[in-house]
């Protein structure tokens, strides 16, 4: 398990990078390095992470060989305590960020336990969270070289869970920065009434494929693939989907959530916060509870 530390400084994985300053170390998407989050942070706009919830739920690791993606693929599956199977279970697929890894999703942010903590405490019917490798800079779509993580969701990993006795007819997704777009380019590719409820939180959107080149050169392959993955354009397919966007002021994505927002009007909303973990887990709870209720 990843320490509370370790995850604040280092990301837990999340594709975050220290950035070493006078005000010491602060948690941003790789290849961004905005000034005014280290501002932030020194004046206290970012917030502290907080205490996760005491009781730890169920982990249960799954490795499959994907055709979609070509290579060997990590699920981690998370159920709230005292649930032992998937048996009858609605999914959430969990979409982690730049760098990361289904594992480090599931440790980073105690997903065990805030789905048990949900589950107890908002009367929310128990539901699976499963994390799942997406490759550490995809960004969720199909790539030039093949590699196609949001049809590994769709034609594998679903179809799997659903032979371990999983309700797979609707579900969700959420996912944190570069898995906040991947979770509403899923949204949209599959749409309502399949797509139960969608949960983006820190979006790593791009107003342009020069701003997403030189922000991580790795996000698209080219101007072609960036247009192919534009949520903007793809807004009508998520109507009837029921969608919650976060993002944090001091987030250097804050302006284009802001627009994206503006046209869609999902729940959520933008408050005080970085791109951080901090953040993340902050809203956690709320994202958990809104996806409980639209799985119902």
């Amino acid at each position: 398990m990843v320490s509370r530390r370790a995850f604040l400084i280092g990301g837990a994985g999340f594709g975050a990078v220290a950035v070493a300053g006078g005000v010491g170390a602060i948690l941003v998407e790789e290849d961004v390095l905005p000034g005014k989050v280290s501002f932030d942070r020194a004046i206290g706009r970012c917030g502290s992470l907080p205490a996760p919830p005491r009781t730890p739920g169920i982990v249960q690791p799954q490795t499959f060989r994907s055709r979609r993606r070509g290579t060997d693929v990590t699920a981690v599956v998370v159920l709230p305590a005292g649930v032992r199977s998937l048996w009858r279970l609605p999914v959430v697929v969990a979409l982690h960020g730049n760098g990361g890894s289904a594992t480090s999703a599931a440790n980073g942010l105690r997903l065990d336990r805030y789905l048990t903590d949900v589950v107890r405490t908002r009367a929310v019917a128990p539901f699976a969270l499963v994390a799942v490798d997406g490759g550490p800079d995809t960004y969720w779509h199909r790539r030039k070289s093949g590699d196609d993580p949001l049809g590994m969701i769709t034609e594998e990993l679903l179809p799997r869970l659903g032979r371990q006795g999983a309700s797979t007819d609707r579900f969700g997704v959420i996912g944190w920065s570069m898995g906040g777009y991947g979770a509403l380019l899923l949204a949209e590719t599959v749409g309502a009434p399949r797509m139960a409820a969608a949960v983006a939180s820190s979006p790593a959107l791009f107003p342009s494929y020069d701003n997403a080149r030189r922000t991580n050169h790795r996000a698209f392959d080219d101007a072609a693939d960036f247009a192919r993955g534009d949520v903007f354009a793809g807004l009508g397919r998520l109507a009837g989907v029921p969608t919650r966007v976060d993002c944090g002021t001091s987030d250097p994505f804050a302006p284009m959530v802001r627009r994206f927002r503006k046209r869609l009007r999902p729940e959520g909303g933008m408050s005080g916060g970085c791109h951080d973990g901090a953040f993340w887990l902050r809203h956690l709870p709320d994202q958990l509870a809104f996806l409980g209720d639209h799985l119902r």
